[in-house]
């Protein structure tokens, strides 16, 4: 049996096709986001199966998440993010008890029970702080690329305070630190360990280990760092932490196909609003 999850997130839109008879991914792809979610989305899809050699008829099921998840007319059903991606990181570390994914525009952070099922979570969404657009806005004012950030701020002499978690406000703090000759080393340094801080206050007490860090910002070097130091915890980046949605909404169209549950514990269920 062969499903698909399409993760179509603010940012980007990435797809998982996942063979059940292997127990494995045989396909994936990326894309960044558009206007047209459901076109962009349909042409990837199409585009892999191509790539495999597979007919539409193949796939199984599809389920769809992320906060375009909506607009995708081609998938069987929808299912939160926060069930996604706690089925996505459960299958790469099924010990896994803490799970802080940070996106392109929100960050979340889950708690799990022993059997997996999401015991609570919190969400920001409501700015770009501690995101991975704010370290767009960052690299961007900084002249760097943002597969740069983690060297720069490991020539770190002091991190720079960065007082202001709202993007706008930030940036011209940045300008006013590049200004008065502060090295963009430290203002890497700084703005890793703010947005770190971040995430530390909404867990609001102690994580419980193994925490696993998801998400694209999970790519950028440094910031599982900067979350270990801020958690006082180990961190450990999910393979492939770019996909974990996709392939945990992937798994949950096997388990719908199969006539299995939809989802997990108390985390939001198939179709529900996104919270």
């Amino acid at each position: 049996m062969i499903c698909a999850g399409v993760d179509a997130g603010s940012r980007t839109l990435k797809i998982a096709l996942w063979d059940r008879a292997s127990g494995r991914t045989i396909a994936a792809g990326v894309r960044d986001q558009g206007t047209d979610h459901d076109g962009l989305a349909r042409e990837l899809f199409e585009e892999l199966l191509r790539a495999e050699g597979l007919p539409r008829e193949r796939v199984a099921r599809i389920v769809a998440t992320g906060y375009g998840r909506g607009a995708v007319s081609f998938a069987d059903s929808t299912v939160t993010e926060i069930t996604c991606h706690a089925v996505g990181v459960r299958h790469h570390v099924p010990d896994a008890a803490t799970i802080v994914e940070i996106g392109g525009q929100d960050s979340k952070l889950l708690r799990l029970n022993r059997d997996g099922t999401v015991r609570d979570f919190a969400m920001n969404d409501r700015c770009a702080a501690g995101t991975g657009r704010f370290l767009e806005v960052v690299a961007s004012r900084l002249g760097a690329g943002l597969g740069s950030l983690g060297a720069l701020a490991r020539l770190a002499d002091a991190p720079a305070p960065i007082s202001s978690m709202c993007v706008v406000f930030a940036e011209t703090e940045i300008i006013g630190l590049l200004a008065s000759g502060s090295r963009r080393e430290d203002i890497v340094a700084g703005v890793q360990a703010a947005i770190a801080s971040r995430v530390a206050a909404m867990l609001g007490r102690e994580a419980a280990p193994p925490v696993i860090f998801t998400g694209g910002v999970a790519l950028v070097p440094g910031m599982a760092e900067a979350l270990a130091s801020a958690l006082a915890t180990p961190v450990r980046v999910c393979p492939n932490p770019q996909m974990t949605g996709a392939v945990g909404a992937a798994l949950i169209a096997c388990r719908q196909a199969s006539g299995g549950a939809a989802g997990l514990g108390r985390s939001p269920a198939v179709g529900g609003p996104r919270p």
